[in-house]
């Protein structure tokens, strides 16, 4: 009988553990640099010092596919040393990310030339001495998952450095259908779970109940797991009810010419021209979404709880840019990542 009640209090303790948030001992703190053909600034260098970012997630250049041309990169960026001259112990890791439509185009010898030319291109466009990983970015389907897994491992023999690479939240949750990409580590990116014009109501960036879907019970994945959280803001522009482009402004620069008619909608109250190459007409439409500081922690909060993360992991925020740190206070974006410690 005493071993069957000791049995039972071994059991409920274990059940109780095995609820509890996933505690990170040792965090390191990351950013995505994701502009094309520009250059960190001061203040950018300024304040990724002050909250101790020690990792750059840094685009180099992306590739497409044309007929004409075949395989192709663009939107190439180099990193600048003077960029980075007032910043100690910060390793870059040059990042790729590859369109998945290329994979209907490419057989596995030219899937060869590719990872050859993507590894000539990295180390060509970044030479730095701590150069051990590079990291690929690509929304991968069922489809297209042998070509593009066949691609990580040709990266990974023609370069001789540690590959990672991004993971959305279905290929974690179903890892049976998408497979395991054959990499050292995956970069789990919890944020665009909505295509941005496909419900109008929720939040495309980051939708807690979306997140939750995904994250709805404690799971173990074969990779070491890093994480990926969004301190980014986008507009919708709408003229008519028809959408008209994407902009980098937030609700608080269209406080002087707009009304909040619902969460997240604005309507235009006159016409406006913003910062002299935006034009505003009374009437149009403008839906920001943004993230705050609350439902970050909140999707922290669920991410602990969900994924089997190691002592040491990588949290990064996406992205680096000037209105990030007007957005978040310095204060709140070190929070972020001192919260999967505690």
């Amino acid at each position: 009988m005493k071993k069957i009640v000791l049995f039972v209090f071994v059991f409920c303790l274990f059940l109780s553990c095995s609820k509890k948030e996933n505690k990170v001992e040792n965090v390191e703190k990351a950013f995505y640099y994701w502009k094309s053909n520009d250059n960190y600034g001061s203040l950018i260098s300024a304040q990724i010092s002050k909250a101790k970012v020690k990792k750059i997630y840094f685009k180099l250049f992306e590739v497409d596919y044309i007929e004409t041309m075949g395989n192709f990169p663009y939107e190439k960026n180099k990193p600048s040393e003077y960029d980075f001259r007032d910043l100690d112990s910060l390793t870059i890791v040059p990042t790729v990310f590859i369109k998945n439509e290329i994979f209907q185009y490419n057989t596995e010898k030219s899937l060869d030339k590719l990872a050859d030319n993507i590894v000539f291109l990295v180390d060509k466009y970044y030479k730095g001495s701590d150069q051990s990983e590079i990291q690929i970015d690509c929304d991968w389907t069922k489809s297209t998952k042998d070509k593009y897994f066949y691609l990580l491992k040709k990266i990974k023999e023609f370069s001789k450095k540690e590959i990672s690479c991004t993971l959305r939240l279905y290929p974690y949750k179903y890892p049976d259908i998408m497979g395991v990409p054959p990499v050292d580590k995956a970069m789990l990116m919890c944020y665009n779970l909505i295509k941005p014009l496909s419900n109008k109501d929720k939040n495309s960036i980051l939708d807690l109940a979306e997140l939750k879907s995904y994250l709805n019970e404690r799971r173990s994945y074969p990779l070491h797991l890093d994480v990926a959280l969004p301190v980014f803001y986008w507009t919708q522009w709408y003229q008519n009810n028809r959408f008209s482009g994407l902009l980098n402004i937030n609700s608080a620069d269209i406080a002087g010419f707009t009304k909040e008619v619902k969460p997240m909608w604005y309507e235009v109250t006159k016409d406006t021209t913003y910062n002299y190459n935006s034009y505003f007409k009374k009437g149009n439409q403008i839906k920001c979404e943004e993230v705050s500081v609350a439902t970050i922690n909140e999707a922290i909060s669920i991410i602990k709880k969900n994924v089997e993360l190691d002592k040491n992991t990588t949290i990064s925020l996406f992205h680096l840019d000037d209105s990030t740190f007007k957005k978040y206070s310095n204060e709140e974006i070190s929070s972020f990542y001192s919260s999967f410690s505690k």
